[in-house]
């Protein structure tokens, strides 16, 4: 199957360059409550002239804007036990912003998400380098990973769905990985207002793949504050320690007795400031859960949210075998979102399910490796309750 009909990538100097113009974000209106076809509105241009387009859709009570920059979720607008809608994601209302200051809002995050140690793997013998941009690791793919890359897009409905396919075509050598990748990444808001994410990839040449997408989320809305009261439940016995930067030991470690232990719903700040040197390390919660599932053909849920508040949840399911929970540590006040509010440390959470980081140097941990005539293909459902 062709998984790319055509590549758009911006200019290389675009990222740095910054933007010729922008849109606002309340410059698009919303799609109509119900199943609607997807409507695209400009959102802005690079500075080498590549358009930017914002989506908008809308199907059982959830709307969607995407944008084919970074594949971003701009907004997410889900109802509370009221019937009120709000914005649910953490994101910047112009272009400039995202090319700028973003640490990865909402973002499709490849060719590996999560770090890599040193930037640096080995694979049937070849040592491959990647772009460092984490201290000496790589982070997300590169300082120009899919997250900064102009995807081409397609809406469709089928059914009762309504979604856009993503595609993007990274080649040889882009940011170091070996072969030219393939990928595509379907968007789906089903008719019970799911937002469902495929991922798929080829390679004509062997290579390490791990696609995930980057909300950040706080279901009491985008300009909430924090996130610590939001009950968390995680459904793995086992978690991934971390070095100082950030990078596994390779052990599986066991959550019992520690403020990793989320295997019974609890609030997300209870033991956020915990004297543990894995808190410490992380400056909070940026860690990996090795799930108890393991690798599954079909989604199977392993994390619920709940912001007690609004009423609003979030379930997370997945045929992933990782959960990555990121507790907002490093938003430090200089960032303002699109409700025109500062975020602070911990005004918003990240559930990335991926497979585990640093795998490519771990060979105890769940293999990254795609090689020509495999089809990489997993498969992550959020749904919505309040």
């Amino acid at each position: 199957m062709e998984l790319s009909r055509r590549t758009v990538i911006a200019g290389a100097g675009a990222a740095a360059a910054g933007v010729a113009a922008t849109t606002a974000l309340g410059g698009t209106a919303h799609a109509s409550p119900g199943r609607g076809k997807p409507a695209r509105t400009l959102f802005g241009t690079l500075a080498d002239g590549t358009k930017v387009h914002s989506w908008s859709l809308s199907n059982g009570g959830t709307r969607m804007k995407v944008l084919s920059y970074g594949g971003i979720v701009q907004s997410l607008e889900i109802p509370d036990r009221h019937g009120r809608r709000t914005n649910v994601s953490l994101g910047f209302g112009t272009l400039g912003e995202y090319v700028e200051s973003s640490p990865y809002f909402g973002a499709l995050i490849g060719r590996y998400g999560n770090r890599i140690a040193a930037g640096r793997f080995t694979l049937d013998g070849t040592v491959h380098q990647l772009a460092v941009n984490d201290g000496e690791n790589s982070l997300h793919g590169g300082d120009r990973g899919f997250d900064k890359r102009v995807w081409d897009v397609e809406p469709f409905t089928r059914g009762s769905d309504v979604g856009l396919h993503l595609y993007y075509t990274s080649v040889d050598g882009e940011m170091g990985y070996p072969g030219t990748l393939r990928t595509k990444v379907t968007y789906t808001l089903t008719r019970d207002g799911d937002w469902r994410v495929d991922y798929e990839a080829t390679t004509d040449r062997a290579t390490v793949v791990n696609l995930t997408s980057h909300v950040y989320w706080n279901l009491a809305g985008e300009s909430g504050g924090s996130i610590y009261d939001h009950e968390l439940s995680i459904a793995a016995s086992r978690y991934t320690p971390v070095d100082s930067g950030l990078i596994p030991t390779g052990e599986r470690a066991r959550v019992a007795g520690t403020p990793f232990d989320f295997r019974r719903t609890k609030p997300v700040g209870r033991d956020i400031r915990a004297a543990h040197q894995q808190v410490l390390y992380g400056q909070g919660f940026d860690h990996n859960w090795a799930l108890d599932k393991g690798i599954t053909r079909r989604p199977e849920r392993v994390a619920v949210l709940r912001d007690p508040g609004s009423g609003r949840t979030l379930s997370i399911a997945t045929t992933e075998p990782g959960l990555q929970f990121y507790s907002g540590n490093f938003l430090d006040g200089t960032l303002v979102g699109s409700g025109d509010r500062v975020y602070r440390q911990g005004d918003g959470l990240c559930l990335e399910t991926q497979h585990f980081p640093d795998s490519p140097n771990q060979p105890s941990f769940p293999s990254t490796v795609l090689r020509p005539g495999e089809t990489y293909r997993t498969t992550t459902v959020h749904s919505f309750g309040a």
